[in-house]
């Protein structure tokens, strides 16, 4: 039994820690705004995976096969809101180079908290809820204790939280921020193409 919740703990950080929207926007923010404002957006998204796990290992994530509607829905919500964090982010980037201020910060005003990005951008994805669903559906199987669900949905939880908030606190290292705070336009601009790249698959997943 210890094995099996190991074995998850190894499966849940490596699907934590792959590229998606999540990673890209904690990623940026850390390196960007700070430590404090990316375990902001850590707890964020960790929120919004904390109703996903619910929903998953609930074993309601078949709604998303019995109203397909639902998931074409929150696709589409999640396609707009990663084109909109572009947008900004390509404003930021512009008014950055427009004014010509390279020590000093240029940006437009904020547009959420950090902690209200983070939730929106996990919320929002009914990939998450997927892919979640896929992982837990083995170690659902067979003859468990009783807690065996809520102990699934603790260690997504609170290893996603420890994790992400590590990740920011990573990137804090002088070398890593000096190096982004160098290249800072351009390397928002990739964060931005990725976004709006990212937005615009998953429109094309809907329509396929």
């Amino acid at each position: 039994m210890v094995l099996d919740l190991l074995a998850f703990a190894g499966v849940m950080a490596l699907g934590q820690f792959s590229p998606g929207p999540d990673m890209l926007l904690l990623t940026r923010t850390s390196l960007a705004e700070g430590a404090r404002q990316g375990a902001r957006m850590a707890a964020g998204i960790a929120t919004g995976l904390s109703l996903h796990a619910a929903v998953a290992v609930g074993g309601a994530a078949i709604l998303f096969d019995r109203s397909p509607w639902v998931r074409t829905t929150l696709s589409v919500l999640a396609a707009g809101y990663l084109l909109w964090l572009a947008w900004r982010l390509f404003m930021e980037v512009f008014v950055r180079w427009y004014s010509g201020a390279k020590e000093e910060k240029a940006e437009l005003p904020a547009h959420g908290s950090a902690y209200r990005r983070g939730l929106l951008c996990n919320l929002l994805n009914p990939k998450v809820a997927v892919f979640l669903a896929a992982v837990t559906a083995p170690f659902l199987q067979g003859p468990r204790p009783g807690w065996w669900p809520a102990g699934l949905w603790t260690i997504i939880v609170v290893e996603g939280l420890v994790l992400w908030i590590g990740w920011a606190w990573v990137l804090q290292w002088r070398p890593v921020r000096g190096a982004y705070l160098k290249a800072q336009p351009v390397l928002d601009l990739v964060f931005a193409l990725v976004l709006a790249a990212l937005g615009v698959l998953m429109i094309l997943g809907v329509r396929t």
